[in-house]
């Protein structure tokens, strides 16, 4: 579920609560950074998350490799 009150066209950061399945916009915004790269990800174009840690990831890769970091050996 998102919000879109903010602005299109002026870029700015949205704070986020990552859900199961889906994720809820706190503070608007039009992106969010990935925790491992800190890439801008347009939030119509995110995909990949974690509910555990509250982090959102650019692509598959990025979250299966901050999934391996996260846990023990």
């Amino acid at each position: 579920m998102m919000n879109r009150l903010e602005n299109p066209r002026i870029p700015s950061e949205a704070r986020v609560r990552y859900l199961d399945g889906d994720f809820q916009v706190e503070a608007p915004g039009t992106f969010v950074r990935c925790a491992v790269t800190s890439s801008a990800i347009p939030l119509d174009e995110l995909k990949y998350w974690s509910v555990e840690l509250q982090e959102a990831y650019l692509d598959a890769e990025t979250s299966l490799k901050r999934y391996k970091d996260t846990r023990p050996s």
